[in-house]
């Protein structure tokens, strides 16, 4: 290993092997507790329904399962929702920020090495071992989740754990926290601020995506004629939109009729309603959802990546 690459290896060695061995102990947690899991699912024989009426909301040994199990999954979605912070603050941000702080990047730029090379094969390495490991999480957090997954009153998909933690989403978002980092620290030129900067980055673009999630996405309309009984919701998000269809085909709120048995028959037929209606969410949306995040974090880390190069281009050091 020698020239750029033994740069980038000897100053970013210690993230490299402190990242490597959280993994690595996240990786034998979360084994350990997914066999458990799994050991107590097939040793009492527990049904594992899907969905808000699951069928097995009465068996005592599947709500044991969700129980048991929700706590430590929600501390593992915290410990992969953590991962694009601690990216940003704690390599991104020294990334650059460190070097000019310190007045060390002038030993590199010394040798030969023009700015954006340096900055290049160090963001590269980072880049490469932030992806793998944030990955890594996310997936052991998925294939944790996945025996009790939208089951009764565990987590589901649309929770901000489990949409924060696991996808295709959470690897982007750590990308974009290094990128965020790494412009920070060659903006402020400090790496306290830089770090404080990348903190705030990160939480206000994390908030607006999640809050946002839903509104890409087209809900799904459940008709059920006359007063059938409606069709379950099972591991479908509700969109906040039910009600009546009128044999004109238009839609009324549900406020139009909110009552049941004969009394809702009546107010039916006075109404001309020949239908109910509610809007939702599938399950397989998560994954609509989630790849148009990952798209919109990857554009604001390319375009923070390519604002550095351009200020490395002019040698603005």
């Amino acid at each position: 290993m020698t020239g750029t690459l033994w740069y980038a290896w000897r100053r970013q060695r210690g993230q490299l092997l402190i990242g490597l061995a959280l993994v690595v102990a996240f990786a034998v947690w979360a084994v350990v507790e997914h066999s458990s899991l799994m050991s107590y699912i097939h040793g009492h024989h527990a049904p594992l329904c899907k969905g808000w009426n699951g069928t097995c909301k009465n068996n005592p040994w599947s709500i044991v399962a969700i129980l048991d199990s929700t706590g430590p999954l929600k501390l593992a979605c915290g410990m992969s929702m953590a991962v694009p912070a601690l990216v940003g603050v704690f390599w991104g941000a020294p990334l650059i920020g460190r070097e000019l702080e310190s007045g060390t990047y002038r030993f590199a730029l010394a040798q030969g090495m023009g700015p954006v090379r340096w900055f290049a094969v160090r963001f590269g390495v980072a880049a490469a071992c932030s992806a793998l490991g944030s990955a890594v999480l996310a997936a052991l957090v998925a294939w944790w989740w996945s025996p009790v997954s939208n089951m009764l009153s565990g987590l589901y998909w649309s929770d901000g754990y489990i949409y924060d933690a696991t996808g295709p989403a959470a690897v982007a978002c750590a990308l974009f926290g290094l990128a965020a980092g790494s412009a920070a620290g060659l903006l402020l030129r400090r790496v306290i601020p830089a770090m404080a900067a990348t903190l705030a980055a990160l939480f206000v673009v994390r908030f607006a995506l999640f809050a946002l999630r839903l509104t890409w996405l087209t809900p799904v309309t459940r008709i059920s004629p006359g007063m059938r009984p409606k069709q379950l919701i099972g591991s479908a998000r509700s969109a906040g939109d039910w009600g009546y269809i009128a044999a004109n085909g238009s839609y009324h709120d549900i406020s139009a009729c909110e009552f049941s048995g004969d009394r809702l028959r009546k107010c039916m037929e006075q109404h001309d309603f020949v239908s109910r209606y509610y809007r939702v969410f599938p399950s397989h949306d998560f994954w609509t959802s989630q790849w148009i995040a990952t798209a919109i974090l990857l554009v604001l880390a390319v375009a923070l990546v390519a604002l550095i190069v351009v200020r490395l281009r002019r040698r603005a050091l």
